[in-house]
């Protein structure tokens, strides 16, 4: 069960840094993604897709 809970909390915290590494790339062209509680929960359950999805969406609504 300890395992389950480290690992959940080690792909929150990855999700978290990928998102605001993208942000930290993105910056200049104005693409940010802001980093709450919603994308960092969709991010950390699938993954770089959903990062994926996001950014198409971003692109589309701006």
């Amino acid at each position: 069960m300890l395992k389950f809970i480290f690992k959940i909390i080690k792909r929150i915290v990855i999700s978290s840094f990928l998102l605001y590494a993208y942000n930290l790339i993105v910056q200049p062209i104005g693409l940010i993604i802001p980093i709450n509680i919603i994308t960092v929960l969709l991010i950390s359950l699938l993954g770089v897709p959903a990062l994926l999805s996001l950014i198409v969406i971003m692109v589309l609504i701006y």
